[in-house]
């Protein structure tokens, strides 16, 4: 008996295996990735139909707390840190809830983002913003409920959230001219240590021009207050490959001495096995 059990799960395995029915979602998922301005703006969402249900007032209640969708959560991403209705919203991902009325949609921002529908025990320190935006009616009726990041400027956009005859949309506000501002200052102030850090390393283990090098790195300690151990050690290698041994035990002892202070065994080994090896 046990023998032709074992020779059945042998014969079934490949059938099991394969039986993955697949039907489509009642609620299919969405996704909606839209820049506005230098933000970038992500939603995920399921979007369920009316299918001949009414919705606002029966389906979905009036004046109740509501997924606005269906399934897991509706996520919304943003990049950067954005305004609404005047209060910052930190840039991260939250959950969108809503509590649809007649004239009105409160719109929640809420931390906790890997509920399916509704949290089972809500918690208003998890909520991030909280604010209540006016409600047009759609001439014409939409089948399936819709999110759109619409109304396109440089400084903001509108988070659009459609569904039978409601509408409603979230202006929000990105900070264009900060980001804009800051990257343009950078720019014209020229290199930083790191790019020059960034640019000898590449030649060094490229081959490329060590003179140039040398150069780079030498910019990039000129400029980094603390010396940090990991920029010493690479001048360590620049002057070891230049021929310059003595050059580099100094250097690779300094650099030593950094990463001892910082903890960090990997360079401090590193930089002694190198001042032996150059001291020879």
């Amino acid at each position: 008996m046990k023998k032709l059990l074992i020779a059945l799960a042998i014969v079934l395995a490949p059938f099991a295996t394969e039986a993955q029915i697949k039907t489509p979602q009642a609620s299919p998922k969405g996704y909606i990735k839209q820049t506005v301005g230098l933000t970038d703006v992500e939603v995920t969402y399921s979007r369920p139909g009316a299918r001949g249900r009414a919705v606002f007032g029966n389906l979905v209640p009036f004046g109740k707390l509501w997924r606005t969708g269906a399934n897991e959560n509706t996520i919304i991403n943003f990049s950067d840190d954005v305004v609404i209705d005047g209060k910052t919203l930190k840039k991260g991902k939250y959950a969108i809830y809503t509590i649809p009325k007649i004239e009105s949609w409160e719109v929640i921002f809420y931390l906790s983002t890997d509920n399916w529908g509704l949290p089972e025990n809500w918690s208003d320190s998890y909520v991030a913003l909280r604010t209540t935006v006016k409600e047009d009616a759609l001439p014409t009726p939409l089948e399936t409920f819709t999110i759109g990041i619409n109304g396109l400027d440089p400084n903001f956009g509108y988070l659009d959230m459609a569904w039978e005859n409601s509408h409603v949309a979230l202006k929000f506000e990105v900070p264009t001219a900060k980001i804009a501002t800051a990257s343009i200052e950078k720019t014209l102030a020229g290199p930083t240590s790191s790019d020059y850090f960034a640019a000898a390393t590449y030649l060094f283990q490229s081959n490329g021009n060590i003179e140039t090098a040398r150069t780079y790195i030498d910019k990039s300690l000129d400029m980094s207050t603390e010396k940090p151990y990991f920029i010493l050690r690479l001048k360590a290698q620049i002057q070891a490959k230049q021929g310059d041994k003595k050059g580099a035990v100094e250097t690779a002892k300094a650099s030593l001495a950094a990463a001892e202070a910082a903890n960090n065994q990997d360079y401090v080994k590193l930089n002694k096995d190198s001042i032996a090896e150059w001291s020879r």
